[in-house]
Protein backbone atom coordinates (compact mmCIF):
# COMPACT_ATOMS: atom_id res chain seq x y z
CA UNK A 1 0.00 0.00 0.00
CA UNK A 2 1.49 3.44 -1.05
CA UNK A 3 -0.14 6.63 -0.55
CA UNK A 4 -0.64 9.67 -3.13
CA UNK A 5 2.63 10.94 -2.20
CA UNK A 6 4.28 7.79 -2.66
CA UNK A 7 5.29 7.35 0.86
CA UNK A 8 4.50 3.14 2.79
CA UNK A 9 2.21 3.57 5.71
CA UNK A 10 4.68 1.58 8.27
CA UNK A 11 4.86 1.47 12.05
CA UNK A 12 8.08 1.57 14.06
CA UNK A 13 8.77 0.43 17.89
CA UNK A 14 11.31 1.57 20.18
CA UNK A 15 11.50 -1.18 23.53
CA UNK A 16 13.11 -0.13 26.39
CA UNK A 17 13.98 -2.36 29.26
CA UNK A 18 13.42 -1.69 32.98
CA UNK A 19 17.08 0.18 32.94
CA UNK A 20 15.91 2.76 30.09
CA UNK A 21 17.58 1.26 27.49
CA UNK A 22 16.51 0.17 23.74
CA UNK A 23 16.21 -2.88 22.02
CA UNK A 24 18.80 -2.32 18.73
CA UNK A 25 18.62 -5.37 16.31
CA UNK A 26 20.99 -6.26 13.86
CA UNK A 27 19.03 -6.91 10.20
CA UNK A 28 19.35 -10.78 9.27
CA UNK A 29 20.49 -10.13 5.33
CA UNK A 30 22.92 -7.05 6.26
CA UNK A 31 25.17 -5.93 8.93
CA UNK A 32 23.07 -2.80 9.39
CA UNK A 33 21.20 -2.13 12.80
CA UNK A 34 17.88 -0.50 13.66
CA UNK A 35 14.47 -0.40 15.48
CA UNK A 36 11.95 -3.41 14.62
CA UNK A 37 9.64 -1.83 11.79
CA UNK A 38 6.91 -2.94 9.29
CA UNK A 39 4.62 -1.97 6.72
CA UNK A 40 0.97 -1.81 7.57
CA UNK A 41 -2.09 -3.82 5.90
CA UNK A 42 -5.13 -1.86 4.14
CA UNK A 43 -7.37 -2.74 6.67
CA UNK A 44 -5.01 -1.96 10.33
CA UNK A 45 -4.82 0.95 12.31
CA UNK A 46 -0.89 1.92 13.42
CA UNK A 47 -1.71 -0.07 16.80
CA UNK A 48 -2.42 -3.36 15.45
CA UNK A 49 -0.19 -3.25 12.57
CA UNK A 50 2.60 -2.61 15.89
CA UNK A 51 1.63 -5.55 17.90
CA UNK A 52 2.03 -7.47 14.66
CA UNK A 53 4.83 -6.61 14.04
CA UNK A 54 6.24 -6.59 17.39
CA UNK A 55 5.07 -10.40 17.17
CA UNK A 56 6.69 -11.10 13.23
CA UNK A 57 9.77 -9.19 14.33
CA UNK A 58 10.57 -10.11 18.07
CA UNK A 59 8.37 -12.89 19.06
CA UNK A 60 6.96 -10.73 22.17
CA UNK A 61 3.22 -10.83 22.93
CA UNK A 62 1.27 -7.91 23.55
CA UNK A 63 0.83 -8.50 26.83
CA UNK A 64 4.90 -8.71 27.59
CA UNK A 65 5.29 -5.01 27.43
CA UNK A 66 3.92 -1.78 28.34
CA UNK A 67 2.44 0.76 25.71
CA UNK A 68 3.69 4.11 26.87
CA UNK A 69 2.42 6.18 23.89
CA UNK A 70 2.74 6.93 20.09
CA UNK A 71 3.90 10.10 17.86
CA UNK A 72 1.18 12.04 16.75
CA UNK A 73 0.69 12.05 13.06
CA UNK A 74 3.19 10.22 10.62
CA UNK A 75 7.02 10.59 10.34
CA UNK A 76 8.47 10.44 7.05
CA UNK A 77 11.82 9.65 5.28
CA UNK A 78 12.88 9.46 1.91
CA UNK A 79 14.40 6.53 0.32
CA UNK A 80 17.76 7.02 -1.40
CA UNK A 81 17.09 6.27 -5.42
CA UNK A 82 19.55 3.47 -5.23
CA UNK A 83 16.45 1.70 -2.96
CA UNK A 84 13.82 2.91 -5.02
CA UNK A 85 11.76 -0.17 -6.97
CA UNK A 86 11.61 2.19 -10.14
CA UNK A 87 9.37 -0.94 -11.81
CA UNK A 88 7.15 -1.23 -9.26
CA UNK A 89 4.04 1.02 -9.85
CA UNK A 90 3.11 3.26 -7.93
CA UNK A 91 6.52 3.71 -6.94
CA UNK A 92 7.28 3.94 -3.49
CA UNK A 93 9.83 6.78 -2.40
CA UNK A 94 9.99 6.25 1.85
CA UNK A 95 8.03 5.55 4.88
CA UNK A 96 5.65 7.59 6.78
CA UNK A 97 5.66 5.69 10.17
CA UNK A 98 3.92 6.44 13.61
CA UNK A 99 6.23 5.55 16.44
CA UNK A 100 5.64 3.52 19.51
CA UNK A 101 7.16 3.53 22.83
CA UNK A 102 6.92 0.06 24.46
CA UNK A 103 8.23 -0.91 28.23
CA UNK A 104 9.10 -4.36 28.65
CA UNK A 105 6.63 -6.00 31.39
CA UNK A 106 9.69 -8.20 32.49
CA UNK A 107 13.55 -7.53 31.76
CA UNK A 108 13.85 -11.49 31.13
CA UNK A 109 11.76 -11.99 28.10
CA UNK A 110 13.38 -14.39 25.46
CA UNK A 111 13.38 -12.74 21.84
CA UNK A 112 12.33 -14.98 19.12
CA UNK A 113 13.65 -13.98 15.43
CA UNK A 114 12.07 -16.67 13.75
CA UNK A 115 8.44 -16.81 14.80
CA UNK A 116 8.10 -16.01 10.82
CA UNK A 117 10.03 -17.69 7.70
CA UNK A 118 11.68 -14.31 7.14
CA UNK A 119 13.19 -12.98 10.19
CA UNK A 120 13.54 -9.54 10.01
CA UNK A 121 16.67 -9.83 12.70
CA UNK A 122 19.57 -12.29 13.82
CA UNK A 123 21.34 -10.56 17.06
CA UNK A 124 20.11 -7.82 19.12
CA UNK A 125 21.58 -5.96 22.38
CA UNK A 126 20.85 -3.45 24.48
CA UNK A 127 21.85 0.78 24.14
CA UNK A 128 21.57 3.64 25.29
CA UNK A 129 18.35 5.51 24.15
CA UNK A 130 20.09 8.46 21.95
CA UNK A 131 22.79 5.64 20.22
CA UNK A 132 20.64 4.97 17.36
CA UNK A 133 20.33 8.10 15.79
CA UNK A 134 23.71 8.18 15.36
CA UNK A 135 24.31 4.61 14.10
CA UNK A 136 21.48 3.91 12.13
CA UNK A 137 21.62 4.27 8.05
CA UNK A 138 22.21 7.46 7.18
CA UNK A 139 18.99 8.40 5.06
CA UNK A 140 16.90 7.07 8.74
CA UNK A 141 18.44 9.64 11.11
CA UNK A 142 16.28 12.27 10.81
CA UNK A 143 12.97 10.31 11.22
CA UNK A 144 14.67 8.48 14.11
CA UNK A 145 15.90 12.24 15.89
CA UNK A 146 12.22 13.04 15.36
CA UNK A 147 10.68 9.99 16.78
CA UNK A 148 13.18 9.63 19.98
CA UNK A 149 12.46 13.64 20.58
CA UNK A 150 8.57 12.90 20.69
CA UNK A 151 8.67 9.77 22.67
CA UNK A 152 11.50 11.19 25.25
CA UNK A 153 9.03 12.51 28.07
CA UNK A 154 7.19 9.45 27.73
CA UNK A 155 10.34 7.08 29.16
CA UNK A 156 9.49 8.24 32.84
CA UNK A 157 6.33 6.87 33.04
Amino acid sequence: MIDPDGFRPNVGMVIMNGDGQVFWAQRNNSDGWQFPQGGMNTDETPKEAMYRELMEETGLQSQQVELLGATPGWLRYQLPRRYQRAHCKPLCIGQKQVWFLLKLRDDDVEFDFHSTSEPEFRDFRWVNFWYPVDNVVRFKRRVYRQALTLLEPLVSL
